[in-house]
């Protein structure tokens, strides 16, 4: 039988506030164990949560990206479950009425092919404590600086047909919320995880089969890898007779195999129920329009623009245009060097190797937008060769000095003069005969060892375009 994967998402997008979503406590990474969760974020006696306004702003700028419903009136509830890393024995989320619903966004296949993937909701709550079971040999620890964190729980529609696409769905959506500034997509750190819903049905089925939960996973390849061993299980389960259960499995990376960790619980086993110490959070549409005005351009409708305005591949402009320190860069170094067709090759080329082997990002990119641009510009004006402006890429790398004077100091300008170059070709040939004859009798190949002969002896800086043109004239 042929069967078909049914995959959606829930990723937990740690919101980038300085503080918890109910309490003033600092949501800061790394600090010692129990020291960064108050009275409110433990639910003692008395205490009262009061909303960060800041997070519900977030949540407004990730849903008018998404093209989302932003709902007038939202509420929070209490989800009871009991569990050592969550004090209060309940966790404020938003259940029946959230945020933000109903959007959409486009993902980019392997295929190079798109798909839109339907978004349910976006919800706002709080994040639980953390268990640590390997501090001390026979106990679970309990640390709960991240109780109360805000999060924003973004849950799509079961659109995803494969691992594939659900890696990249969620590189998409990683994208976006580092591209809006309302998440620093850290995954190492736990601010952006998700929770994958995998079923089966037999091909053609348009009945959903029994699903399973995968929870917290925290990278795209464990996400591809757990999904592949999940529907590998279920088919090999159901075709021995089995059936699949509704229950929430773990991924274990070592092993490379889900295991069960409880049954699945429907809503009504968590008895939500509106948190009385919580007003509505009422959204105007003057606040929403206050927020869409603040929207920086978006990444697919600045790559349509790079392609229709500068001339660029879809695929460059779709890699320039999905991280804004890099797009930002790209559009400045444009204007700079007045050449955006050298700027994204030189983005996505040399400064994208180097910017890989030294382990940063745009941001720390040692080479400013003026100097790249006039780097550039040697290049278009026929100063330097591609292969010399390589050379004194890495000088500027090493803030070794400015373009003009390490031309200079270095000896780099290209050699335009064709008398000389032609001198040079003649002292090749005159002493390649062999090679001559070859070159003659159809031996296209020995073209190249004469270029190399000649870019040798003017020490590489010979202009390519010139010399190729000399060469084949005087070859014949």
């Amino acid at each position: 039988m042929h069967w078909e994967t049914v995959i959606g998402l829930e990723i937990h997008v740690q919101l980038a506030a300085e503080s918890k979503i109910f309490s003033g406590a600092p949501t800061r990474y790394g600090a010692e164990q129990n020291t960064q969760a108050c009275a409110v974020d433990l639910g003692l006696p008395g205490v009262l949560p009061v909303l960060n306004a800041r997070v519900v702003d977030m949540a407004i700028t990730l849903g008018l990206a998404l093209g989302a419903k932003i709902a007038p009136a939202s509420i929070f509830a209490r989800k009871n479950y009991f569990y050592p890393d969550l004090p209060k024995g309940y966790q404020i989320s938003q259940y029946e009425q959230p945020i933000v619903s109903d959007g959409r966004i486009e993902i980019s296949l392997p295929s190079g092919e798109t798909k839109t993937i339907g978004i349910t909701r976006a919800h706002l709550e709080e994040d639980a404590g953390k268990s640590v079971h390997d501090a001390f040999p026979g106990y679970t620890a309990i640390d709960l600086n991240r109780a109360g964190t805000p999060l924003l729980e973004v849950v799509t529609e079961p659109d995803m047909r494969s691992p594939a696409e659900a890696v990249a769905y969620m590189r998409a959506m990683h994208a976006l919320v580092r591209y809006l500034g309302i998440c620093d997509g850290n995954m190492q750190e736990g601010s952006f995880r998700c929770d994958a819903n995998v079923s089966v049905r037999p091909m053609g089925s348009d009945t959903f089969g029994t699903r399973a939960e995968i929870k917290n996973i925290n990278s795209f390849r464990f996400v591809e890898r757990a999904i592949e061993y999940e529907v590998e299980r279920q088919i090999d389960l159901i075709e021995a007779g089995g059936k699949v259960v509704q229950e929430t499995r773990l991924y274990d990376a070592d092993k490379h195999e889900t295991r069960s960790m409880r049954s699945k619980e429907d809503a009504h086993d968590y008895r939500y129920f509106p948190d009385p110490d919580l007003l509505p959070v009422v959204v105007t549409q003057s606040r929403i329009d206050a927020i869409k005005s603040t929207l920086p351009e978006l990444p697919w409708t600045r790559r349509e623009r790079y392609v229709a305005d500068f001339g660029l591949e879809l695929d460059e402009a779709r890699t320039l245009a999905a991280d804004r320190p890099l797009a930002e860069y790209f559009e400045a170094l444009a204007r700079t060097s007045g050449d955006p067709r050298q700027s994204a090759n030189w983005l996505n080329g040399e400064l994208a190797a180097n910017l890989n082997r030294h382990g940063v990002g745009i941001e720390s990119c040692p080479v400013t937008v003026e100097r790249l641009g006039k780097l550039i510009t040697r290049i278009t004006d026929g100063t330097l060769s591609g292969n010399l402006a390589k050379q004194l890429f890495e000088a500027l790398w090493n803030l070794e000095g400015e373009v003009d004077e390490l031309i200079d100091q270095r000896g780099l300008r290209q050699l335009n003069d064709s008398e000389a170059v032609r001198a040079l070709i003649a002292q090749v040939i005159e002493e390649s005969p062999t090679q001559v004859a070859q070159y003659r009798s159809g031996k296209d190949k020995v073209f190249g060892y004469f270029v190399g002969q000649v870019m040798k002896r003017s020490q590489g800086k010979a202009n390519p375009q010139q010399l190729n043109d000399l060469l084949r004239e005087m070859l014949a």
